[in-house]
């Protein structure tokens, strides 16, 4: 399970000019999507439709080990 870092979103966010309703037009849960901003757990491959959906590396949007 992975987290995904709220910091590291807003700034790809604001690269992509996408906000939430953006992201759920394109497929994203909204239910998913509220839940990992407030730090709940997410499958490695939601998150990766996340970043895919952004245009990014997963790693660019999720919480690493040392944060």
């Amino acid at each position: 399970m992975m987290r995904i870092d709220r910091k590291k979103l807003e700034l790809v966010r604001a690269r992509t000019c996408m906000g939430k309703k953006e992201i759920v037009e394109a497929g994203f849960p909204a239910g998913t999507y509220c839940g990992a901003l407030r730090g709940q757990e997410i499958k490695p491959e939601t998150a990766g439709r996340l970043a895919k959906i952004l245009g990014v590396d997963v790693l660019e949007i999720i919480k690493t080990e040392n944060q």
